[in-house]
């Protein structure tokens, strides 16, 4: 990469985290529950979008409807799993099967259609509802330094694993994937995940013993690079380079979301467990 190519898109990413970053800290910090779960669901919801413009990319019709609608039964039932006197997604996963076989379907694509559909579906719907659940598991008043603990890690991961990939970078940990990323810059980016972690429990959430924070932080980040690399192969399978436009320099909504989608889980059986 050269030195023009790497400031200039630097620029771009920092202007947009700029802009971005301060009003969603204000709606997860300052907001009510029910607004931090609505923000991670609209999130969530234009992640799915933006996986159903994958498959479409690939020839494939993705059932849109039922798709969504399966999403965010399985998203509901695991950010608030006692919400419901009984599962949402059954009937929702009965909705999608059905809309499979319609009269007209194209049996070669039949299949293919319903099980990216389904993938999606519980890609975005499930481990988006683990991030929408660390903003209301009890104590509901930690919610916001639960999330913050998952953006920081994932941010701060994402930070330093850009600069050390672009500095050190040497060693190519996928290049069938994601050709750009390095082993170096994957172990920059647990060494942040780790800093992150650790700065936000000191600071947060004391009662997270160090050891632990440190556990969490170097688990999510390698969870959240493995997160990065799945939507890496997504996008080289359906021959696209970033997801969507939404965000200058960063790319679209899912391009954003899938280190935390990774990530999320560590911290929900974490604190869910205690």
């Amino acid at each position: 990469m050269s030195g023009t190519g790497f400031g200039s898109n630097l620029l771009r990413r920092v202007a947009t985290a700029v802009v971005v970053l301060p009003a969603l800290a204000a709606a997860l910090a300052f907001g009510s529950p029910l607004l931090g779960v609505a923000v991670v669901g609209v999130a969530v919801a234009g992640g799915l979008w933006e996986f159903f413009e994958l498959l479409a990319a690939r020839e494939l019709a993705p059932s849109r409807l039922p798709g969504m609608v399966l999403a965010a039964a399985l998203f509901l039932e695991v950010a608030q799993p006692r919400a419901s006197a009984g599962s949402f997604w059954p009937g929702a996963l009965l909705l999608l099967l059905v809309a499979a076989v319609r009269p007209g379907t194209d049996l070669a694509t039949a299949v293919p259609t319903a099980a990216g559909t389904l993938l999606g579906a519980v890609y975005l719907g499930a481990l988006g509802g683990t991030i929408a659940a660390l903003r209301v598991l009890p104590p509901v008043e930690l919610g916001p330094l639960r999330l913050g603990l998952l953006l920081a890690t994932v941010m701060l991961s994402d930070t330093l694993a850009y600069f050390a990939g672009n500095a050190i970078g040497r060693h190519r940990l996928a290049p069938a994937i994601s050709p750009g990323k390095t082993v170096e810059g994957a172990v920059g980016g647990i060494v942040g995940g780790v800093l992150g972690a650790l700065l936000v429990c000191r600071l947060g959430l004391p009662d997270v013993p160090a050891p632990h924070a440190a556990g969490l932080g170097a688990v999510a980040a390698a969870l959240g690079i493995a997160g990065d690399l799945f939507e890496s192969l997504l996008k080289r399978w359906a021959g696209v380079k970033d997801s969507g436009r939404l965000f200058p320099g960063h790319g679209g909504m899912l391009d954003r979301l899938d280190s935390l989608l990774f990530a999320a889980p560590v911290l929900y059986y974490y604190f869910y467990m205690r």
